[in-house]
């Protein structure tokens, strides 16, 4: 389900998502654009592409600098690949574990702090929001703080983050009512299985390699 397009959205307590995907600088700034976004946060943990240098770090700031856009570099707060072992569950980066850490909290504040003076949307490299940490961690946990939150999509369109919930519920086989589980438990779940299977995975370490 894609929900069209949303019209007079306030700076403050919104939050736009958009991951920069294959597209060309051009492309990319002009989704920024047609949303109105006026700054960048950049929750990549890694802010660089080798296959797409255009949204390098240092290009890319200071392309959209000139185009009047703003940019910061919130990966470490922010980022899908937590750097402590704690953060961990079976190998995989737990996102209710990281939206509890104090480095994480921190970098809600400066997305907060940053929303009353721009119309700010968090960038990642994946184009699907279901498929990335901004909006399976970062938009969720933002809700809770009361901010709206939607994503912009390959092609301009603008989806609420309820729509992308709604989808989020049918890819995990949660859509159907149940009469023992809550619709809010349903949706808990919904987001475990997601991000279980789509979060950063610690590489597996050969066998030959633990013996030596």
């Amino acid at each position: 389900m894609v929900c069209s397009r949303l019209t007079g959205l306030a700076a403050v307590k919104h939050i736009f998502s958009i991951g920069h995907s294959t597209h060309s600088y051009e492309q990319f700034l002009r989704l920024l654009q047609d949303a109105g976004v006026t700054a960048i946060a950049d929750v990549r943990t890694s802010p660089w592409s080798r296959y797409l240098p255009q949204f390098n770090q240092d290009t890319l700031r200071e392309r959209l600098k000139d185009a009047g856009v703003a940019y910061v570099f919130l990966g470490k707060e922010l980022g899908g690949r937590p750097s402590e072992q704690r953060l961990f569950c079976d190998g995989i980066a737990d996102y209710e574990k990281m939206a509890c850490s104090n480095g994480f909290q921190r970098g809600l504040e400066r997305i907060e702090e940053g929303a009353h003076k721009f119309r700010l949307a968090l960038m990642c490299a994946e184009q699907e929001p279901l498929d990335c940490h901004r909006c399976l961690l970062v938009g969720r946990q933002l809700l809770s703080r009361g901010f709206s939150v939607s994503h912009i999509l390959s092609d301009g369109v603008i989806e609420d983050h309820k729509c992308t919930e709604d989808r989020l519920m049918a890819v995990t086989g949660q859509a159907s009512h149940d009469l023992f589980i809550t619709p809010a438990e349903r949706l808990n779940l919904a987001y475990r299985a997601r991000g279980r299977k789509v979060a950063y995975s610690e590489p597996e370490t050969p066998k030959n390699a633990a013996a030596e």
